[in-house]
């Protein structure tokens, strides 16, 4: 009898990371993907100004222009209907994927879709958003160049032989790539592709999204601009004061992040009540965006204008109102309607006007304290604080902000997952029936080792024992489903079951044949004491055994077993420690007395 035993190798080199030599070939591809992510944002905004130059002026022109600039009088309730139908009837007849404001459909197409996105949402996201946007929707480009930058990156990644983690690679870089060009945040974009897109902090992933990131940042001067977004002048002010105050204020928006992501879920809900087709929504939603318009044209289109007017404090008390008031009622009821747009402009609107507000009784004066509200909803609503601070920073310039900034988010952070179980991204993905966790944390199976969990000495059957012999231990209740057989010097020789047991006594056998002799060439899944869990646990679904034997590997003695039984312990110790409550220092002083 030859025994091969197969499964892991004998020697492992254990390491803090999972990598190989891949990482390298997915980083060159990124620079392609960064630099397709700059050309998608390009696109986008010059696509954004020919719809807005169309439908409010009339005349063919890729120039950014600002809808407050024209005067159309009771137009201005038609366009932004015209515009939705047509998005209504781009997502009927193209594809609904372009529907939404684009960072759920991208992580659901990650989680459950391959990361395979297709060439039609690529062409038609960028397309129905600019018509959107352009034609009054109260939304930014975030959203879509997500989506967009993403689809290129999946296409990008379609063309070769890659596995599906490594198509989610190149997608979140192409995402994150789309967002640094329109944006100019680079940590922002990078510690999003982590808190929302990736679900997994690997140098597999990061550095390919970091490289992307890079290129586009690089290309960015060239296509659309360089400095920050929104630079304005503002004293950062110091002490535990401002601290408290920010905290405060990450409070309050916090709560503003729960109450806005709740309302439009039950926008949307009231639209699905509808008895009419989903293509006609965006259309109807679409009416109460142009009577939003009749009455303050600022919370029409993506409103960076607005944006800057906030942190300027250049709006008047009755305007920030007004554009809190009005942009979060347009906003609601657009998105739940379904037309396509982002959630990030109207989000950084909200917050900093609520922001703006507080600054009129706090140090640093109303533009500083709108800057921090923009950080603090951005983080309650998306679930992103990491992302929402470096955001908030990054548009502005006010590095010297970030930790009144981060402090902000994560009071705003903490109220929005204490009030809420999903947040604006992933409530929708949840109502499809999917389950999305947004806690990382490293697998007990991978953390642990074989030898801390297998039977020590297990029982094993001699390889002299007779068939005769081995059918009555079977039969006579043993205690396991299988046992290994080894030598008389402990070494593996393989692996016997109560399966074997029903086979000898129907089929044609020796009864005083032995179990060495009955052994057949085979390949037998084995691991070592040195083994992570995890890689037993593949072995124990790659070969359908549900015990597999823990061998020395230079004289293949057998120390160990390990049981799908076992893989559960580890389970169970990680919730263990997780909801394990102890008091460890009046035991100590206890026994110290005694």
């Amino acid at each position: 009898m030859t025994f091969q035993a197969v499964g892991v190798p004998e020697k492992h080199h254990l390491a803090d990371h999972s990598v190989d030599n891949r990482m390298i070939m997915l980083a060159a591809m990124a620079m392609l993907v960064g630099t397709g992510g700059a050309i998608g944002a390009w696109l986008l905004i010059h696509l954004i100004g020919l719809a807005t130059n169309l439908f409010w002026f009339g005349r063919l022109s890729l120039q950014p222009v600002q809808i407050t600039q024209t005067a159309v009088g009771a137009w201005v309730v038609v366009i932004p209907i015209i515009g939705s139908m047509i998005v209504g009837l781009m997502a009927r007849y193209g594809s609904d994927k372009i529907r939404g404001h684009g960072i759920p459909e991208a992580i659901e197409t990650i989680l459950f879709g391959e990361s395979r996105l297709s060439l039609k949402v690529a062409l038609l996201k960028p397309l129905s958003s600019a018509i959107s946007i352009g034609s009054g929707g109260p939304f930014g480009a975030e959203g879509p160049i997500i989506m967009t930058g993403g689809a290129i990156g999946s296409l990008f990644a379609q063309c070769f032989h890659l596995s599906a983690a490594e198509r989610k690679t190149l997608l979140v870089a192409g995402a994150a790539a789309g967002m640094t060009a329109i944006f100019g945040t680079p940590m922002a974009a990078i510690l999003l592709a982590i808190e929302v897109l990736l679900f997994e902090w690997k140098p597999r992933s990061f550095v390919p999204v970091v490289v992307s990131v890079i290129v586009a940042f690089a290309w960015r001067p060239w296509m659309i601009g360089g400095g920050a977004m929104f630079p304005f002048e503002a004293l950062t002010p110091a002490g535990l004061p401002p601290i408290a105050a920010a905290a405060g204020v990450g409070l309050i928006v916090g709560l503003q992040a729960t109450l806005l992501s709740t309302s439009l879920y039950r926008v949307e809900d009231v639209f699905h009540r509808l008895p009419v087709h989903w293509m006609w929504w965006p259309a109807i939603g679409a009416v109460v965006v142009g009577i939003g318009g009749l009455i303050d044209a600022h919370v029409l289109g993506a409103g960076y204008q607005s944006i800057q007017a906030l942190l300027d404090g250049s709006l008047t008390l009755r305007a920030m109102l007004a554009l809190l008031m009005i942009k979060a009622v347009v906003w609601l009821v657009a998105l739940g309607s379904g037309t396509s747009g982002g959630v990030l402009a109207p989000l950084l609107i909200l917050g900093g006007a609520a922001g703006c507000l507080a600054g009129y009784f706090l140090p640093g004066g109303p533009g500083f304290w709108a800057m921090i509200g923009m950080a603090g909803i951005m983080s309650g609503a998306m679930r992103a604080p990491l992302t929402g601070a470096l955001f908030a920073v990054e548009l502005t310039g006010h590095f010297d902000a970030l930790p009144l900034a981060m402090t902000a988010a994560a009071s705003a952070y903490a109220v929005s997952v204490l009030l809420m179980r999903r947040s604006i991204l992933t409530e929708k993905i949840a109502r499809r029936g999917r389950h999305i966790l947004q806690e990382y944390s490293v697998d007990p199976l991978d953390l642990m080792q074989a030898s801390q969990l297998m039977t020590h000495a297990p029982a094993t059957l001699p390889g002299t024992m007779s068939i005769t012999e081995a059918m009555a231990f079977f039969a006579g209740g043993a205690a396991h489903r299988s046992y290994p057989v080894v030598a008389d010097d402990g070494a593996l020789l393989g692996l016997v079951s109560r399966t074997d047991a029903l086979r000898w006594q129907v089929g044609e056998m020796a009864d005083n044949a032995s179990l060495a002799e009955t052994l057949s060439d085979a390949s037998l899944p084995v691991a070592y004491p040195e083994t992570p869990i995890g890689i037993v646990a593949d072995l124990m679904v790659d070969s359908g055994i549900g015990r597999i034997p823990i061998i020395e590997p230079d004289t293949r003695r057998v120390v160990g077993m390990l049981s799908r039984q076992d893989l559960l312990k580890a389970r169970s110790a990680h919730r263990q420690s997780e909801t394990g409550r102890t008091r460890f220092v009046r035991q100590d002083i206890s026994a110290s007395d005694a």
